[in-house]
């Protein structure tokens, strides 16, 4: 046997006991509320890294800070006899007197309100960011709904599988002792048979597609103890008044107002036009003031003191590439929260299309449609018994069973996403959402 063979077999063997360990497992169930909780408990921190919350914080109070004082001192006048014979008061004749000692004191005076614009602009940069995390929160929480919920649906398909295998074991029972006294034919018998099969393989690719959901669940989770025995609980969301009945306009005017993503380019535009203000400001110079105290002998007044100030001249440079800078920035700033507008209204128009499109499909089967699948199978079944009708009529009315069920599970999964999705477009926060958001702001 080749080793490549041998590496196939040893990952089939795997995979066969991953999948009866599973089936054979205690699967917790876990409703989506769980999953969000459990997604953000081992990933909040890093979100919250990556979007730079703490740097924003730290940004703020180093815009704020006012400018340090600076003390100075000094010695002059040094050399091996100083001030020998000075003629000065402070210094007698005959007599060495020392250096001179200076000793002053500078503080600079920001003027033209600089750092109040840097503390305005430093506060957008925070809002923004606080808004880019709660459009993170917003992104993910939809991101690990996804995941859950497509596991629900394998899971749907799997149990319908069982169902219809069950279904063809009692039927191939009941075919066995039909054939032995001659009621079916060999070739109906063997077709059922068949059928039977069909079924069995059909469950054992919904095992395997329940083993990869919960596997890709797991990898959003990544990947917490136990992570593939986790059963997605069988809740649909509890549709709520999110404006569903609005016109089109007025739900476009909702998310513009509540969507965080416009709000952070919203507040990235204010900040940028601050540092645009405080670019063109920045051509009055600061005042540095001066005072000090100084002792020296060798002058008629030993003990004096002395007051100046020190003014940059912007003659030659006068920051006119900070302020076109600035400028472009605001630009870029304003045409990136357009962009996102424009982007927001189409994803009210899709989400809110699709959501009424998957809203009618599941009335649809729930007000007959499923009720006709299993009544057709049922009164197949039953004509197939009493020899009424063929086995391929009760073939054809188990898979038509099937095939509504699958498409059912399909929309009611697709309604639960697009309910989730209109929400998304229109920046509603869940209660678990807002309770991140705030454990955030609280704990930075």
């Amino acid at each position: 046997m080749t080793k490549k063979s041998i590496r196939s077999t040893a990952y089939i063997l795997l995979f066969s006991f991953l999948i009866s360990f599973d089936v054979q497992a205690q699967n917790q169930a876990l409703s989506v509320d769980e999953v969000l909780a459990l997604f953000y408990q081992r990933n909040l921190d890093l979100i919250a890294a990556q979007y730079n919350i703490d740097q924003s914080v730290a940004d703020a109070i180093i815009a704020s800070a006012i400018p340090n004082p600076t003390i100075g001192f000094q010695l002059l006048e040094l050399s091996r006899n100083l001030n020998n014979n000075s003629s000065a008061t402070g210094c007698p004749a005959n007599t060495s007197c020392g250096p001179a000692q200076y000793y002053s004191f500078s503080q600079l005076i920001e003027v033209a309100g600089k750092r109040g614009l840097r503390i305005q602009s430093s506060g957008f940069a925070t809002q923004a960011a606080e808004s880019d995390f709660r459009d993170a929160i917003r992104i993910f929480s939809n991101m690990v709904r996804d995941a859950y919920y497509q596991l629900l649906q394998t899971q749907k398909n799997l149990w319908l599988a069982q169902e219809i295998v069950d279904h063809y074991q009692t039927v191939t029972k009941a075919n066995n002792l039909r054939m032995k006294s001659g009621d079916i034919s060999e070739s109906d018998f063997l077709r059922v048979k068949m059928e039977a099969l069909r079924a069995e393989s059909d469950l054992d690719n919904a095992q395997t597609a329940v083993t990869m959901a919960q596997a890709d669940l797991a990898v959003i989770l990544r990947w917490p103890e136990k992570s593939l025995q986790f059963e997605a609980k069988e809740e649909w969301p509890l549709v709520k008044d999110i404006g569903q009945q609005l016109s089109q306009d007025d739900l476009i005017n909702k998310a513009l107002q509540q969507r965080p993503d416009l709000q952070a380019d919203k507040l990235r535009a204010e900040q940028a036009d601050k540092q645009l203000e405080l670019a063109k400001r920045l051509k009055y110079p600061d005042v540095t003031v001066s005072a000090g105290y100084a002792r020296d002998p060798s002058n008629n007044a030993l003990n004096s003191g002395f007051v100046g100030f020190s003014i940059p001249l912007p003659l030659f440079y006068q920051y006119q590439g900070e302020a076109d800078k600035a400028n472009v920035n605001l630009s870029q700033s304003r045409l990136a929260a357009q962009q996102t507008e424009l982007g927001i209204r189409n994803d009210v128009v899709s989400a809110l299309a699709t959501w009424k499109s998957a809203d009618k499909i599941v009335s649809r089967f729930k007000e007959g449609l499923l009720d006709d699948a299993l009544a057709v199978r049922n009164s197949s079944e039953l004509a197939y018994n009493k020899g009424a009708t063929s086995v391929l009529d009760l073939i054809e009315a188990e898979r038509s069973y099937k095939n509504v069920m699958h498409d059912y599970y399909a929309a009611e999964i697709n309604r639960a996403n697009a309910y989730y999705d209109l929400e998304k477009s229109l920046g509603i926060e869940s209660n678990s959402d807002k309770t991140l958001s705030k454990r955030t702001s609280q704990t930075r």
